[in-house]
């Protein structure tokens, strides 16, 4: 299904494909904003999870690069988990296809509130970076986390990039680093899914793509502003993403029972 042209609608897109792709730039969550944006204006769900893809990849490449452009991000470990993001994400897309997504939500509220209490608790955590080289168990281990966060973009997506950016902070990565890093793997799962999206028809390239470019503007802001302000900035932005996101799935959750 293709919208038709609308002024009204094409602003609304605009004004929150920025200030989504604005938050999800350093901490993840722009989903929060941008698909409630594209169903709002009358979007199908499916077509507004893949045209949200779309549009989500542009940011996300956006804020990649100018984080790698910053050196706030680790290329060598990167580049290995790259394909594996993005091979796990068509394949959570495929099982979206046949599985509705609500079976995810529980457990994603709790993993969610674990994560928020484990960072309030540490509130030095990911103020300096005491990443160094893996032992062979927390590299399988942390090689397993991308993969199944990676399947998890393509089957729900929602908090993507915070689930990126709470392990690389496990691994002693700051909180710069980490958003860094978690930002080209969460490029990967975008575009893995989008494939997928755009196989089967779900994709409105015409407001994908006019959302897609305001995006690319909301994506260099945020990471302009988050390299300038720091990691304190980041950290404050990760906690009240993370709570927004809890909320949110609880309210999903209640609101289909």
């Amino acid at each position: 299904m293709i919208l038709e042209w609308d002024g009204t609608l094409i602003l609304i897109i605009v004004g929150l494909g920025f200030l989504a792709a604005f938050i999800d730039a350093v901490v993840g969550g722009g989903g929060l904003i941008s698909i409630p944006a594209l169903l709002a204006i009358g979007m199908p769900p499916a077509a507004a999870l893949g045209t949200n893809k779309l549009a989500s990849a542009f940011g996300s490449l956006t804020s990649a690069i100018r984080f790698i452009r910053s050196g706030k991000v680790d290329l060598p470990i990167v580049f290995k988990l790259f394909p594996l993001s993005f091979i796990a994400s068509i394949l959570g897309a495929i099982v979206a296809v046949y599985l509705p997504a609500e079976l995810l939500k529980p457990l994603v509220i709790v993993i969610l509130s674990l994560v928020l209490i484990y960072t309030l608790l540490k509130k030095d955590w990911g103020s300096i970076r005491t990443y160094s080289t893996l032992p062979l168990y927390k590299l399988i281990l942390f090689t397993c986390l991308i993969i199944v966060i990676g399947f998890y973009d393509g089957f729900l997506g929602g908090g993507t990039g915070s689930f990126l950016l709470f392990v690389f902070l496990l691994l002693g990565f700051d909180f710069l680093s980490a958003a860094g890093n978690a930002k080209v793997l969460n490029f990967a799962s975008n575009l893995g899914a989008l494939l997928l999206f755009i196989y089967l028809g779900r994709v409105d390239y015409v407001y994908g793509l006019i959302m897609g470019v305001s995006m690319i503007a909301g994506s260099y802001a945020g990471a302009m502003f988050a390299l300038k302000k720091g990691v304190g900035y980041v950290r404050i932005l990760f906690v009240v993403v993370t709570i927004v996101l809890i909320l949110k799935n609880i309210w999903d959750f209640i609101s289909t029972h």
